[in-house]
């Protein structure tokens, strides 16, 4: 594991946002949804092309409340930019299970 210091961690932007739309993104790679963030009124809304396909349907994703990083560079993923990275952690299976708050915090709000 490398050792990184306490001002590379506050350069990362981790933060809650909601999700308002998910759909199934058929032109990615591998198994992935393309998804609308609402990350408050300081950020807005920003999408991201998410490889969580194995435990989620995209109706369930709707309104839920997720962990991202928003302050990486956009990236094209096929004929989406992806301007957010969703976290997340492999299961024992290697399914991606999302990264949340465990209760409602604003969008927006910073990971500190």
């Amino acid at each position: 594991m490398k050792l990184i210091s306490w001002q590379d961690f506050e350069q990362l932007e981790l933060r809650v946002g909601r999700v308002i739309e998910a759909e199934n993104f058929p032109e990615a790679r591998r198994p992935a949804y393309k998804l609308k963030i609402d990350f408050g009124a300081e950020i807005g809304i920003k999408k991201s092309s998410a490889q969580i396909t194995d435990l989620y349907r995209p109706e369930d994703l709707v309104g839920r409340q997720v962990i991202a990083v928003v302050n990486f560079p956009p990236k094209q993923i096929g004929p989406i930019m992806s301007e957010a990275l969703v976290t997340g952690f492999a299961d024992a299976e290697g399914r991606i299970v999302l990264a949340k708050p465990d209760r409602e915090v604003p969008e927006g709000a910073k990971l500190i």
